[in-house]
């Protein structure tokens, strides 16, 4: 029986994917989870694993091709393998075994098995422990848990229990960073901690076993075993975008040789007028990724070698743009503490960076007058709490302005998508989160069906299980709109950057008392004193025009200043 093996869907927004290179020929035996085809997407690129195990019988997209999601790329057949092919087979496998081997992954999981979607290995969470160390008997692996769709690996950033303590069932065991969350990882079952075999700070791919609980406790478990090689940390966005010197980065492209990159790193070479041939890739065989790329942009230098001398130019003259310069002596490091950023942290870095270089940013300022808000808050807020059991706070009002503002103006909850506009069924609010050791923007799905005590609720709601690390994956994506409230520090406004791949940002000023010019009913002007505040909205003007936003705001500005909505 023939399997149809079809071009997968790596993420949400994901729609299409390039087939960089084929691991098997049509002959080639293939066995099921085994690597079959490399891809890059927009977001990631990948090892695809064969659905079945046989012999590769036909390939119907041929290397270089991109195509959309679900198309049938190629068909794993019950042939007998062909004998051919076997030489290229035998490389593709040792090139997987060594590409293997510079991840911190456990030798258990392929990176095949942790980028195909719900594997068998992989929808558990917990399996009896087979061997699982020296001494520990039979217990349940405890494995490191995929959150969310296209998330492949995460670094255990704490153990909540040690070799020999007992934990409750769904009692937190660890904590864990990945793309896209940070979270507390229950226990599987109830019993005592007998191995941890990856210590706090590595970083492993999904589906890794991590711990075992239950069975006979190691004598010394991997945790306090000597650290590794720092593996990690080529896996952080930071370390894979920071410049690499050149004599241990790949050689750029050579004249005539095809540059391997994805469908994205083209388009910015081509918005920014890169050559990517000049770029040397520190992807999969030489690949040009977007950290590559955005390296560059960032002013990293270029790792092609430069002649030491321009054809033609004189000795002592100045050295023109393509000579080579002196080295500079290395400077001294300046006197402090150099701590490596955490996972968190550079992501952050990576996703600004990728913000501004995606979307032309524009700003626009408005002041707004809370005095009615101000009032009624100070009026009602005992009242509120009293009979709801959560605080009155701005933050639901200008939540529901925005949301009443945004059905008027949907090109403002719009996203690009390609050469296409997205124009968004729901209006999904990101709140953004200021955390002691980073920021997330947790997702309020569906905000327009709420009334103002749902979004107070929902504000609250989402802070709260933000802070306490308790956020599931799909809560911190799918967001069209985002606010974010750094007026709580005192600033009179900001410039944020836009949360991608959403099309603008509502950025939050201080509240303050201040003399305004006032008009009353016959005309007559008097100054009076009010309370104002700063709202900047951030927006992307390949799809926001300035007279776009300028009426998102003043619709805005018009329902607060004269709110007279019901507050439950």
């Amino acid at each position: 029986m023939a399997t149809d093996v079809v071009m997968p869907q790596m993420g949400e927004s994901i729609t299409e994917g390039t087939l960089t290179k084929w691991l098997k020929k049509v002959g080639d035996k293939v066995d099921r989870d085994e690597p079959l085809f490399e891809i890059s997407t927009d977001k990631v690129d990948a090892e695809i694993p064969s659905p079945a195990a046989g012999t590769l019988q036909e390939i119907k997209i041929a290397e270089g091709a991109t195509v959309q999601i679900n198309t049938v790329v190629a068909v794993i057949g019950d042939g007998a393998p062909g004998a051919k092919g076997a030489p290229a087979a035998a490389a593709s496998a040792a090139k997987a075994d060594a590409e293997t081997a510079s991840k911190p992954a456990d030798d258990s999981v392929t990176p095949a098995a942790a980028d195909s979607p719900a594997t068998e290995r992989g929808a558990e969470t917990a399996t009896p422990a087979s061997g699982g160390g020296a001494g520990a008997g039979s217990g349940t692996d405890v494995l490191m848990p995929q959150m969310g769709e296209s998330i492949t690996e995460g670094t255990i950033t704490k153990w909540l229990k040690q070799v020999g303590e007992k934990v409750e069932r769904d009692e937190p065991l660890f904590e864990i960073s990945t793309d896209k969350v940070d979270a507390e990882i229950p226990s599987p079952v109830a019993g005592t901690v007998s191995e941890i075999k990856v210590q706090a700070g590595e970083t492993v791919a999904i589906n890794t076993v991590v711990a075992v609980v239950g069975g006979t406790t190691a004598g010394a478990s991997k945790a306090a075993a000597p650290a590794k090689a720092p593996a990690a940390a080529p896996q952080t966005p930071a370390s894979a975008a920071a410049p690499t010197p050149a004599a241990s980065a790949p050689a750029a492209a050579s004249a005539g040789e095809r540059v391997r990159s994805s469908p994205l790193v083209r388009k910015i070479a081509k918005d920014n007028n890169v050559d990517l041939g000049q770029l040397a890739g520190s992807g999969s065989g030489g690949r040009i990724t977007k950290q590559d790329i955005m390296g560059h942009l960032e002013g990293a230098p270029t790792t092609s070698s430069a002649p030491t001398q321009v054809s033609g130019s004189k000795p002592g003259a100045p050295s023109s743009a393509g000579s080579a310069k002196p080295a500079a002596p290395a400077s001294a490091p300046l006197p402090g503490e150099l701590v490596p950023m955490t996972k968190m942290r550079a992501i952050i870095a990576k996703r600004m960076v990728e913000s501004k270089h995606t979307s032309p940013h524009v700003h626009t300022v408005f002041k707004v007058d809370m005095t009615r808000i101000v009032r009624l808050r100070e009026k009602e807020k005992s009242k509120y709490e009293q009979r709801n059991g959560v605080k009155l706070t701005f933050m639901p009002f200008i939540t529901r302005a925005a949301i009443m503002a945004l059905r008027k103006h949907p090109v403002v909850n719009a996203a690009i998508e390609g050469d296409a506009v997205r124009y968004n069924k729901n209006i999904n609010i990101g709140i953004a989160v200021a955390l002691e050791w980073g920021l997330i923007v947790p997702v309020i799905k569906q905000a327009e069906e709420r009334n103002f005590l749902g979004v107070a609720r929902a504000i609250v709601d989402v802070a709260e299980r933000a802070r306490g690390k308790k956020l599931a994956a799909d809560e911190i994506s799918g967001g069209t709109f985002t606010l974010t409230n750094s007026g709580i520090f005192g600033e009179q406004f900001g410039m944020p950057i836009i949360n991608q791949p959403q099309s603008a940002i509502l950025g939050i000023g201080g509240l303050g008392k201040e003399p305004v010019v006032v008009t009353d009913k016959d005309g007559a002007d008097s100054i009076a004193i009010r309370s104002i505040q700063h709202f900047t909205l951030g927006f992307d003007h390949r799809i926001v025009d300035g007279a776009d936003a300028g009426k998102f705001m003043s619709d805005f500005k018009a329902y607060l200043e004269n709110w007279n909505e019901e507050i439950g």
